[in-house]
């Protein structure tokens, strides 16, 4: 199958990545979407990746096109393999020619619109495809409204996984910056506390529109009402089943994120080295990896891991104004 001309729609640093995963794609590529640091300006440093989503037809023929183009050094078939457990695969994308590297989440459509939509079996995607996205790439107009809807889909069940856990009437505003902190707070990340509201303020915008636009559908639905101030409150109230039900949701995708980093290290080119300047620049540590410690890290990093995850959370956090709460 011959790929078409990209209707590339997005930053002029990202067109030569996505052109060339399109080029070597083999056809299969229905969508490319980008998310992350890079999109919203959220403190992205030279070594950040430009964090896509690529969702593909068929596993097998993407990955045989991969690796016969000399994009990644594994073999297809064991990619394959991966694909199919916990979905997505990760792995990094240099596109040559001096141009910025890539961080892809490779997911075929069916594994996609089962990812975002009510039933997620966890929260890896969902969590960052409620955020602000961008479609660089689609292959058909009509892809382009399935991959809308998907998006829609993720942020109206907000409600379900943050409502529970957030307290008394919402604003657009602070359903936003509740889902960010349930969202990070549900996730293995080496972040600090103050990463919540960075996030939010680079997203600022879009966010308190998208969640305006879900707290109004969600009225029309019955499962939001409008209050005196203006301000909405969840129909019913989320109880203590609805707070052990997303708490052992949430338990779930700790496990399956937990078990995707040994996935990582089979699917991600150089994975030791993009981990290490991610936590450096998360956490604002130098992080000094040994010979010995590049050659056996499943045996030998674990104490640093440890110590990034204790004393993550330095940086204060702030709070939404009394406002827009």
């Amino acid at each position: 199958m011959t790929s078409k001309v990209s209707p590339y729609r997005g930053p002029e640093p990202a067109r030569p990545i996505v052109d060339r995963l399109v080029e070597v794609g083999g056809g299969e590529i229905r969508a490319i979407l980008l998310f992350g640091s890079q999109l919203v300006r959220a403190t992205p440093s030279e070594h950040s990746a430009w964090d896509l989503v690529v969702v593909v037809d068929r596993y097998a023929p993407f990955h045989r096109a991969l690796v016969a183009s000399g994009h990644h050094r594994r073999p297809a078939w064991l990619l394959n393999a991966m694909a199919r457990v916990l979905p997505p695969n990760i792995t990094a994308f240099d596109p040559g020619g001096g141009a910025p590297l890539a961080k892809c989440a490779i997911i075929s459509a069916a594994h996609f619109a089962r990812a975002l939509g009510p039933r997620s079996p966890d929260h890896f995607l969902k969590g960052r495809m409620v955020q602000q996205v961008e479609l660089l790439w689609r292959r058909e107009p009509e892809d382009e409204v399935w991959v809308e809807h998907c998006l829609g889909e993720a942020r109206m069940n907000v409600l379900e996984w943050a409502g529970p856990f957030l307290d008394g009437p919402l604003t657009p505003a602070s359903l936003a910056h509740g889902l960010l902190s349930v969202s990070y707070g549900g996730e293995i990340r080496p972040e600090s506390k103050g990463r919540v509201n960075d996030v939010f303020e680079a997203q600022r915008a879009f966010l308190t529109e998208a969640y305006a636009e879900v707290l109004g559908e969600a009225e029309g639905l019955g499962r939001v009402r409008t209050l005196d101030d203006g301000r909405f409150e969840l129909v019913p109230p989320p109880g203590r089943a609805a707070r052990r039900r997303v708490s052992l949701y949430f338990a779930v995708s700790k496990a399956r994120a937990t078990l995707r980093w040994f996935k990582h290290i089979v699917t991600f080119n150089d994975w030791l080295t993009y981990i290490q300047r991610k936590v450096e620049r998360r956490t604002g540590s130098k992080i000094e990896i040994t010979p010995w410690e590049r050659r056996l890290p499943l045996l030998l990093l674990w104490p640093k891991v440890f110590r990034v995850l204790t004393s993550r959370g330095s940086a204060p956090t702030k709070n939404l104004p009394d406002h827009e709460r």
